[in-house]
């Protein structure tokens, strides 16, 4: 079975969140060993990864489209003509009394 592909927005979320939290991190840390940066690293990685593999879950989901065996009706389009005229009605004479 295949793998699927990352969409377009798993990628720039979890780029993102590995280049933002690692600054963060480092700025807050104030790491300047190898260790400690590597540290910092590793955990902005799988911080990304977890961010990107969460993005299509907090997408709200469309309903699955309905296959129905029925032909689709034609559509009939009414145009209203360029020049309406006042439709009259009859005028109504009283009866003399």
């Amino acid at each position: 079975m295949a793998m699927p592909r990352p969409t377009v927005a798993q990628l720039a979320c979890g780029s993102c969140t590995v280049v933002f939290s690692t600054f963060v991190m480092l700025l807050l840390s104030g790491a300047s060993s190898a260790p400690a940066v590597a540290v910092v690293a590793v955990s902005a990685l799988a911080l990304g990864l977890v961010v990107a593999m969460k993005v299509p879950h907090l997408a709200p989901r469309r309903p699955a489209a309905v296959h129905g065996t029925a032909a689709p009706e034609p559509v009939r389009a009414t145009v209203p003509s360029p020049v309406r005229e006042k439709v009259r009605e009859p005028v109504r004479e009283r009866a003399a009394s």
